[in-house]
């Protein structure tokens, strides 16, 4: 006995309909096809934003872009990254870092403070720190007078002429 069709046309001709379901089910399977490649691409995508950064501790920032460096996540520095932010640029790949006409980087003198509050300077810190960032920042900031406990602001012309602009 022939089976029911769903399709009156193909009824109408003597067709069960199984042309049909495997035409629906290949379209519904490069559908889907598409739309986990689409996701895929996204995910591949991923980026960590620096929108405003103030700094602080530097073992947190070390992990956190030692994740992302691991991760192969793009950096969008996209505004304020003062203090132990800047550590992303000796952490992450520089091809992995882009930045926005927002950015701004700022470096001081590393420096610890005591339970009472008082600040000390930690000159063999910042001539480690100075060392890991890449030439042309170790550069600019020693045209600049170097480290010291005035803040020193990269943006701009100056800063894109060591990052690529994000697209």
């Amino acid at each position: 006995m022939p089976r029911a069709s769903a399709c009156r046309r193909c009824a109408a001709n003597g067709e069960t309909g199984d042309a049909i379901l495997t035409i629906t089910r290949i379209i519904f399977t490069a559908l889907l096809a598409v739309a986990l490649w689409v996701f895929a691409t996204l995910l591949a995508r991923a980026e960590v934003r620096i929108l405003a950064s103030p700094g602080g501790q530097v073992g947190p920032f070390i992990d956190l872009f030692d994740k992302v460096r691991a991760s192969g996540e793009r950096v969008v520095i996209d505004g304020p990254c003062l203090s132990a932010c800047t550590l992303v640029l000796s952490v992450v790949p520089h091809d992995h870092i882009c930045v926005t006409r927002r950015a701004v980087l700022g470096f001081h003198a590393a420096r610890s403070i005591d339970r009472r509050g008082k600040i000390y300077a930690e000159p063999e810190a910042s001539r480690l720190v100075l060392e890991a960032y890449p030439g042309p920042v170790r550069d600019w900031i020693a045209r600049r007078g170097g480290l010291t406990s005035r803040l020193l602001l990269l943006r701009g012309r100056e800063l894109t002429a060591m990052y690529r602009p994000c697209r």
